[in-house]
């Protein structure tokens, strides 16, 4: 690791202000209820309430409950004759929601309140990847670059300051990468200071408790507990921290690499990311056990019948409903308008429309015609140099086996390609937004390109002088694209004129 123990902090920490400011200025606006805005503030706020989601006032084509929400009026509930008809059927695990749960308590039923808790993961996110390239790349420059890179892509800014689900997925996939980072180079220290003081042998030693895989273990169950879509980026961290043991045992030469792996680490790889992610799952639903307004809760029956009967017809009730859940994702296919492919999401072809008031239009710019908008788009300087950064990183990986290029390139892979499966199978309705988890990989991508053009600090001033050049120069891009975008992607009121002006392509119209 880096000397600069002190800088290692200091610079992340600064990077992470910026970000932090960027996502809180103006958080509480637009006053309005964005996009699916409708569907997780109701959620969240019947958590607080009921232990569970539970109907609110009027429908998706006229949303009452969101017009007295924003004139101050809470009582948003639909009467019902019994409890169970009150409650909701919802598509989504319930942590994201109890996150959002958590500004609502803070500071009210209000957009501050509901933004906040992913506004906080959001900047929480742009310290995580800073310290975890830094790790990656042993540089606390590239590590303050990959910090300053994401806090200026224009999706994660945006859900940051919006109460969807995607930004808490983010967080958390994040969050479970940067410990698997960790619990690596923490397993090489331990082999190798095995390998210093004992005699070898064909499977190496047991590695015993590994309290970062548990801790990736974790975050990567409530990865899966904000939306289902986590179990991907479970899957694959899983294998890869297995590969990750087999590459150390064989690096110090044991003659059984792979037969130590199985016999030395599989178990307690079972453990932390198999049975506690599935615990930490489990866990985020006490909500609905614990109370009988819960969709599908049978809750009269089952506390009629005996303790006993109570736990069975529980966990009864509650598979049933994951299989409703699942029945629900296969087949959704429902048009609409801002619907995207996978395939355009790298190039950015389809954003989401999250705020783009006309009745009333918006006044106050100094023109005749005024507009303020919330577009959830990625900058696409950034989606464009990480584009070309990934292919670099493929051709990268054959030559070098690079476990770093392996990771990111794993990562990436596993946030976007199932959505082909998706795509093509069920047809399903989705959106450019789905791509937010694997921003940070695009950034990690961008960050060791720009290490292997700075070259090593053995390498001649020439070529560190020119690389230096390219990559002060792309990042300074980014930056002017931004804020370019910035009033498009925070509400800020412009003229018509300005925010024609940043439609990239008439596809974001």
């Amino acid at each position: 690791m880096p000397v600069d123990t002190l800088w290692g902090w200091v610079g992340p920490l600064l990077v992470t202000a910026f970000g932090g400011f960027l996502r809180f200025f103006r958080l509480g606006e637009p006053h309005a209820v964005v996009f699916d805005e409708t569907f997780y503030i109701k959620d969240a706020y019947a958590l607080l309430k009921f232990g569970a989601e539970r109907l609110a006032l009027g429908t998706t084509d006229d949303p009452i409950a969101d017009r007295m929400i924003l004139r101050g009026d809470l009582d948003i509930w639909k009467t019902c004759p019994t409890v169970a008809e009150c409650a909701e059927y919802v598509a989504h695990p319930p942590l994201g929601k109890w996150m959002i749960a958590v500004g609502e308590w803070l500071f009210g039923m209000t957009p501050f309140g509901w933004r906040f808790a992913g506004a906080v993961v959001g900047t929480l996110s742009i310290l995580i990847i800073a310290r975890v390239a830094r790790r990656m790349t042993r540089s606390t420059l590239l590590g303050c670059l990959a910090g300053l890179l994401l806090a200026l892509d224009g999706l994660h800014f945006v859900l940051s300051r919006t109460a969807l689900l995607d930004i808490f997925l983010m967080f958390w996939v994040l969050a479970g990468f940067a410990c698997l980072v960790v619990d690596r180079d923490a397993a090489r220290q331990r082999l190798s200071a095995w390998y210093a003081t004992a005699l070898p042998t064909a499977l190496g030693p047991p590695l015993g408790i590994r309290p970062w895989r548990l801790a990736a273990g974790a975050c990567l169950g409530a990865a899966c507990a904000v939306k289902w879509s986590g179990i991907f980026f479970l899957i694959a961290f899983a294998a890869m921290s297995l590969v990750w043991d087999a590459g150390a045992r064989r690096a110090l030469g044991l003659r059984q690499p792979y037969r130590g792996v199985v016999l030395r680490d599989l178990t307690g790889a079972l453990g932390a990311l198999a049975l506690l992610p599935a615990g930490v799952y489990l866990l985020s639903w006490t909500g609905w056990f614990a109370r009988a307004e819960g969709w599908g809760r049978n809750w009269e029956q089952a506390t009629t019948a005996g303790p006993v009967f109570f736990v069975f017809d529980s966990l009864r009730s509650w598979l049933g409903y994951q299989l409703q859940v699942l029945g629900y994702h296969t087949g959704l296919s429902k048009e609409h308008p801002y619907m995207s492919e996978p395939w355009q999401w790298p190039l950015l072809q389809r954003p989401v429309s999250f705020y783009y008031p006309s009745d009333p239009a918006p006044t106050g710019c100094g023109a005749d015609k005024c507009s303020s908008a919330v577009l959830g788009v990625g900058t696409p300087a950034l989606w464009y140099l990480a584009a070309l950064a990934l292919l670099a990183l493929v051709a990268w990986y054959v030559s070098s086996r690079d476990w770093r290029a392996g990771a990111v390139l794993l990562g990436y892979g596993a946030g976007w390609l199932p959505w082909f499966y998706y795509a093509i199978a069920d047809n399903r309705t989705m959106y450019l937004f789905y791509m937010v988890p694997v921003v940070p990989f695009m950034v990690l991508a961008l960050v060791h390109v720009a290490g292997i053009a700075l070259g090593p600090a053995s390498a001649p001033p020439v070529r560190r002088a020119a690389g230096a050049a390219a990559v002060g120069a792309c990042a300074l891009v980014v930056l002017i694209n931004f804020g370019w975008l910035y009033p498009i992607l925070s509400a800020e009121t412009i003229t018509f004129a300005q925010w024609w002006a940043r439609m990239l392509m008439r596809s974001w119209v």
